[in-house]
């Protein structure tokens, strides 16, 4: 973070303001960090790749590349990065903050549409703003798949079926000759209505508990 104690505590002040995080959780964040990086300044897709929390992970792909899809560092780029610093790493882990009791209810929308937008980006991995049948059907696959107890065309009529009823649902006039595009972030937003995703979304894999943002001390 710097060659100074000084200069790194200036970038920590920084960074609280961008993402929320108390100078305390940044500086734990910044410890785990150096263990996935071995203390360099990027970490890669391989860094992640052998975290032994997500080896059983069924979107293990998906999760490790949220972390290098620039629409999560909240700047509306698109693409994704080879590696990633510090910063990017902690824009991303900014998702998984709960909102803190004190927070007004407009900012507590504003923290779940950014939740949202980050599930929607794990499954839209194209970037073209749908979930389309195609990508919908390969998370479904391998949720269902990896977990051993169906096989690969169960899993395909599941995911089909699945997208039908969601079609039905979000679009109640379409014919049956009609195709459907895809899952929009509207359509999305609105499946997830309900979903309380607050004290949801959490990262454990890396020995922090994003609820209450203590790392733990095992090593990789």
């Amino acid at each position: 973070m710097g060659a100074s104690q000084s200069h790194s505590e200036h970038q920590y002040q920084e960074l609280m303001g961008k993402t929320g995080f108390s100078l305390e959780q940044i500086k734990n964040l910044h410890s785990r960090f150096q263990l996935l990086s071995g203390n360099e300044e990027t970490i890669s897709r391989e860094n992640l790749n052998s975290i032994p929390g997500l080896a059983e992970n069924p979107i293990k792909k998906q999760i490790i590349e949220a972390f290098f899809d620039k629409r999560n560092q909240h700047n509306n780029e698109t693409g994704s990065y080879e590696d990633i610093g510090f910063e990017q790493f902690l824009m991303v882990m900014s998702h998984f903050r709960p909102p803190n009791p004190k927070t007004k209810e407009e900012e507590r929308e504003a923290i779940r549409k950014e939740k949202l937008h980050f599930l929607f980006n794990m499954h839209d991995t194209d970037s073209d703003g749908i979930i389309t049948l195609d990508e919908y059907r390969k998370v479904v696959e391998e949720l269902l798949s990896k977990s051993g107890t169906i096989g690969q065309d169960a899993a395909k009529a599941i995911a089909d079926a699945a997208m039908l009823e969601v079609a039905s649902t979000n679009v109640p006039q379409m014919g049956p000759d009609d195709f459907y595009e895809g899952i929009t972030f509207e359509h999305f937003e609105q499946m997830l209505q309900r979903l309380e995703l607050e004290s949801r979304m959490h990262i454990r894999f890396l020995d922090a508990n994003t609820a209450t943002m203590h790392c733990g001390n095992a090593t990789m």
